[in-house]
């Protein structure tokens, strides 16, 4: 993490607080959380109280320490997720301040995390040590932080999507794309459709270019958001 490049969330620092903010973090790869826990536990700015592998772990903690006025968190974890737990966190301490990181930044976990609260999201494959102590300051001292793919990612979510039609799909195409919004495994589109599954993967190749999807589990995401 240390070894990426600089940071793409901005290069000044918000003013430092005027005494330490209690930082919780949550992140269950132990070498990623002890990382975290070695860098930003020296800074100045922050006082760590809690270091946990899991939410279980963070409601635990929290019983036996001062309440956190930022929190670090992960998404994914073991038991219950980051992203389930966001709104009990924030009903219990009103005043936190949650900054997610995760490695998927796919444009529904990021939508669905802010809107449950969340005041900033860094991607931990893009994001160096630097990167999140500047985070969470700015998410403490009232910003909304989001690095610049993150933020391209939502507003693409939520620009109107053009009707088929104007993808200029091929009947092949939709055929394909018919195939695999009702479930079926690429495999099974190619035996449907009586083609081999080399010709069927090029046509899927071309529908996630035109339909600006990464993948099959954006793809039907957008389908069951009615933007196909």
């Amino acid at each position: 993490m240390s070894a990426l490049p600089a940071s793409p969330l901005g290069s000044a620092l918000p003013p430092a607080p005027s005494s330490p903010l209690r930082l919780a973090i949550v992140e269950d790869d132990a070498t990623i959380r002890e990382l975290l826990h070695r860098y930003l536990c020296v800074c100045p700015e922050f006082d760590c109280i809690i270091v946990a592998d899991s939410i279980e772990t963070l409601w635990r903690e929290l019983t036996l320490s001062l309440s956190p006025q930022l929190l670090l968190l992960d998404l994914s974890l073991p038991g219950e997720s980051g992203l389930d737990a966001l709104p009990a966190l924030l009903v219990q301490f009103p005043e936190l301040q949650v900054l997610v990181q995760t490695s998927n930044d796919a444009a529904d976990t990021i939508y669905q995390a802010l809107r449950r609260g969340a005041r900033g999201f860094v991607v931990k494959s893009a994001t160096p040590l630097p990167a999140y102590r500047q985070a969470l300051l700015d998410v403490a001292a009232g910003g909304a932080v989001m690095s610049p793919s993150v933020a391209r990612k939502m507003l693409e979510y939520f620009t109107p999507m053009p009707s088929q039609e104007e993808y200029l799909l091929s009947e092949r195409e939709r055929q394909v794309l018919e195939g695999l919004v009702a479930g079926r495994t690429e495999k099974q589109v190619a035996e449907h459709l009586q083609l081999s599954p080399t010709t069927v993967r090029t046509y899927v190749v071309r529908l996630y270019d035109k339909l600006r999807v990464a993948n099959k589990a954006e793809l039907l995401a957008r389908a069951a958001r009615g933007r196909l």
